[in-house]
């Protein structure tokens, strides 16, 4: 069973329909106690049936410790999380949840640009807060389908910052869509530019900001899913563990995680797709093949870590640090 250190028991307080098919769920402690502050940008870990964990990122203002907010988007193509969510929890309903964990933390910067695609918004949105808060210099992008799809329209129309809020729609006229090469056209040193949502909509923004010269130390961002993997090829490896020198073999079409698993080895995990960084685990000997959105270019040239929820090896032993 996956598990999750520092669960809290939570109540949903209220459900609200946000947009089409995007609800939000506002949880609060069972015991009345006041909720971990948190960072904009984090998540928790949200516990549903089925052993289900799925991670979803915080929306209200940081500093607030009497209730959290995530909003979640009903995906037709959900590996049951956001069914689950949409189907089973409502108002009353009881939940364990992490405490929240960061991987998308704001930077000081003299400007930051805060680009969000469709659901892709929630994180973004405690980033405003916090900006704003402080007084920052921002502003804020967030492209949907249609305005029917756009969760939070009245929240940001009513908030103090919404002079700093564009919205822009895949459908109605050309004139407010979004004109990243223009928005972007020139790399500032002193502008952090944010992005989240979609993986097409994440990787236009990237290589258009790379296109026009923008270094990756002051581009950030948060994938909600990791991009589809040709298993094709995929063959059998070998996994030591170096506590014991117990040796096992990973097929092809079986994760590490799960064969571990079966074996009674216990590594925790939560999104099984390299998202959310929970499994990490130290590499000490061969070569991973990096299969994870977590890790960065160079902390994955490194190879002397990897997620064995999703990853493999390039070698046909992988020592590993359990």
């Amino acid at each position: 069973m996956n598990t999750v250190q520092g669960a809290i028991e939570v109540r949903v307080a209220s459900r609200t329909c946000e947009a089409d098919g995007i609800c939000s769920y506002e949880l609060v402690r069972t015991d009345g106690q006041a909720l971990p502050p948190f960072e904009a940008g984090a998540h928790v870990d949200v516990h549903l049936q089925d052993n289900l964990v799925r991670q979803y990122s915080l929306c209200n203002a940081p500093g607030e410790t009497h209730r959290y907010l995530i909003g979640v988007l009903r995906d037709a193509d959900s590996r049951g999380g956001s069914q689950a969510m949409h189907d089973h929890v409502d108002t009353g309903s009881v939940l364990r949840i992490s405490e929240p964990k960061n991987h998308f933390p704001l930077v000081d910067a003299q400007r930051t640009v805060l680009l969000a695609g469709g659901i892709g918004v929630t994180p973004i949105l405690a980033m405003a807060e916090a900006l704003a808060a402080r007084g920052a210099a921002f502003e804020m992008h967030y492209c949907a389908r249609s305005p029917e799809k756009a969760a939070f329209k009245e929240r940001l129309a009513g908030c103090g910052f919404a002079a700093r809020v564009q919205f822009h729609y895949d459908s109605g006229d050309a004139a407010q869509k979004l004109d990243l090469p223009a928005l972007l056209a020139r790399p500032d040193a002193g502008t952090h530019v944010y992005v989240c949502g979609p993986q097409g909509f994440i990787d236009y923004v990237l290589d258009s900001a790379k296109a026009q010269g923008w270094p990756a130390a002051q581009l950030h961002v948060e994938y909600f899913s990791a991009a589809a993997v040709d298993t094709s090829g995929d063959g059998a490896f070998d996994v030591k563990l170096a506590s014991s020198g117990k040796v096992v073999t990973i097929p092809a079409g079986k994760t590490v995680i799960k064969v571990l698993e079966e074996q009674g080895i216990v590594v925790p995990y939560s999104c099984e797709e390299g998202v959310c960084g929970t499994c990490l685990t130290r590499v000490l000997e061969g070569v991973p093949d990096h299969r994870d959105m977590y890790l960065t270019e160079e902390e994955q040239a490194a190879n002397d870590q990897f997620t064995p929820c999703c990853s493999r090896s390039k070698t046909p032993v992988l020592v590993l640090d359990l």
